[in-house]
């Protein structure tokens, strides 16, 4: 904690009552708390990233909170530092309540003091009254900043995340993409070969072609989930969450991406060795970028944004809620819905430039 505010501020009171007594948990020449000379040395180390966080006190903390119109606390934080900025909101928000209930006790007793003061007929008098109500309320005794103390109790303990929770969702949705994508060198070889031309001469409509290379694309796609499921459960042990159907849901949802965007890379390559390059380029770009060889939430802030124009970012999103962080049915529908756009858009655009013709 560091603060701003010179000697006799509320908040070296705060801090004196969370300082750390076992100084064993320090590190050598680590300060018990933190004083005003300590501020850029802190904010450097944050800068550097060799300090996660830590909470700031303004200059004008107690003057704002007697005043009657609130004190504020800044946090300064890594933006990698995920698991530091919840537990520096979790610290601050507990003294801002503390605060809050001792303003609220204090205008409380004042307010009081002040309606009883208050005699129609002989006004003058109100201020003694006050003065003098008050004081008997108080008992005399001074009011002081309330001590802040928390006790901390061990109930069990704390069990981690199976790592397989979030490792083979991704993977999932990176061999699922890939898969498909490389059926995308089967169609151009057929096209190449004139099969597709020669059914459309034997009545076999061009709506019923592309359905059926899309649902063979997708029959390979369900059988990869069926076999991912099957073992990250009976191997793996991972737990799919409160809501096993969303999960599944979401599996279909990008195999049917998967398997329009292998139909619309088919329109694209011209050459069988062309598709294939192109399924294998798009499948390492947007693995890694998506969050399928590592956890999203811990990626910086730009790669998060990037993940949100790809289909496996928003798949993976969508099972971190449900298998990591516990989210119930509708913590995945945004990743539902994203997916479902994505298979409108890629297999719209496919259907206008899906031909049979080798030319």
């Amino acid at each position: 904690m560091v603060t701003l505010e010179k000697s006799g501020g509320l908040s070296r009171t705060i801090i004196k009552d969370l300082e750390t007594k076992d100084e064993s948990e320090l590190k050598p020449g680590e300060p018990k708390f933190v004083w005003d000379k300590y501020y850029d040395q802190a904010l450097l180390k944050v800068q550097q990233r060799k300090l996660d966080g830590f909470i700031l006190f303004p200059e004008d903390f107690t003057k704002s909170l007697q005043g009657g119109y609130g004190g504020e606390l800044q946090i300064v934080f890594n933006p990698e530092a995920t698991n530091t900025r919840p537990a520096l909101n979790a610290v601050a928000g507990a003294i801002a309540t503390a605060m809050g209930l001792q303003q609220t006790g204090k205008n409380s007793v004042t307010g009081l003091a002040i309606e009883a003061a208050i005699d129609n007929s002989d006004p003058s008098l109100a201020p003694q009254r006050y003065n003098k109500i008050l004081s008997g309320v108080l008992g005399g005794v001074s009011v002081k900043s309330a001590s802040i103390k928390f006790d901390v109790e061990k109930i069990g303990e704390v069990e981690a995340v199976n790592p397989a929770n979030y490792v083979i969702p991704g993977y999932l949705v990176m061999f699922v993409f890939m898969t498909a994508a490389t059926a995308a060198e089967a169609i151009v070889t057929e096209r190449q070969n004139r099969t597709l031309e020669r059914l459309l001469v034997s009545s076999t409509t061009r709506e019923a072609i592309l359905g059926g290379l899309f649902l063979g694309s997708a029959a390979k796609g369900l059988v990869q989930i069926l076999i991912f499921w099957g073992m990250g459960m009976t191997v793996f042990h991972i737990d799919m969450g409160i809501s096993p159907v969303a999960v599944i849901l979401l599996s279909v949802l990008m195999v049917i991406v998967s398997s329009a965007f292998a139909i619309l890379l088919a329109t694209l390559a011209k050459t069988r060795r062309s598709a294939a390059s192109m399924a294998l380029v798009m499948s390492l770009v947007l693995a890694p970028l998506g969050g399928c060889w590592w956890p999203l939430f811990v990626t910086p802030g730009w790669m998060q944004f990037m993940a949100k124009f790809t289909p496996h970012g928003w798949a993976n999103t969508g099972f971190n809620n449900l298998m990591v962080f516990g989210g119930d049915f509708s913590s995945a529908v945004p990743a539902m819905l994203a997916l479902g756009g994505f298979s409108v858009a890629f297999l719209v655009l496919a259907s206008f430039r899906f031909r049979t013709d080798a030319t």
